[in-house]
């Protein structure tokens, strides 16, 4: 899978990007907990990607109480992940043909990766969710 990004850097990575039309599929993509997602399309460069809005850390302590954290260099920015490199829509069109009805599903992000692994234009891991994601990589 390509590496995160943050939004600024998606688009200064490729010219094309900014110039290009995009097509939105969807803005409530949610994963496992409950972020949302918006999954998009670049024209140009025919990318499918999927924008993940910031999420704190969230711990339980042992008396059920919630705690949100943030890790240290976490800067609320939305990221991005390439997942699938598609020709043209058309194409597109055909292979998340009927995604509205898997969009709000908790199996949603996995119908997304399944689809797109199908086709073979799925950009990642065998098997994984399309839109899985454990927060911030502070690593990249």
């Amino acid at each position: 899978m390509c590496r995160r990004m943050d939004i600024d850097e998606f688009y200064e990575a490729d010219p094309r990007r900014r110039q290009s039309a995009e097509l939105e599929l969807g803005a409530e993509w949610l994963d496992e907990d409950n972020v949302r997602h918006e999954l998009n399309y670049v024209e140009d460069t025919g990318e499918l990607y999927v924008l993940r809005e910031p999420s704190p850390h969230i711990r339980e302590d042992p008396f059920g109480g919630l705690h949100f954290s943030e890790p240290p260099d976490y800067d609320k920015k939305m990221t991005v992940h390439v997942i699938a490199n598609i020709p043209d829509k058309d194409q597109l069109h055909q292979i998340l043909n009927g995604w509205q009805d898997h969009m709000l599903t908790p199996e949603g992000g996995q119908w997304l990766g399944d689809q797109l692994r199908a086709a073979g234009v799925a950009v990642g891991p065998p098997d994984q969710d399309a839109i899985a994601d454990d927060g911030p990589d502070l690593n990249a």
